[in-house]
């Protein structure tokens, strides 16, 4: 079951769907868990901006190596 290492494409609006359903599932649970959440709100902005930076960074690369169709 190589699920993980399985290579795909997705158009943007594809994308655009799979992140709509990330996000809203977070803000579930965000609604659900409000005042437990509070208390680790300081790691959460800690792991959102590593994870832009990080996300910048590999997008960036890729847009060097010109793998990206425009």
């Amino acid at each position: 079951m190589n699920f993980l290492s399985a290579k795909t494409t997705w158009t943007n609006a594809e994308f655009g769907i799979f992140k709509a359903c990330v996000i809203s599932y977070g803000i579930l649970i965000g609604l659900y868990f409000n005042e437990f959440l509070k208390n680790y709100l300081a790691f959460f902005w800690i792991i959102f901006a590593i994870a832009a930076v990080w996300t910048i960074v590999l997008w960036v690369n890729k847009m060097k190596k010109g793998n990206v169709k425009v």
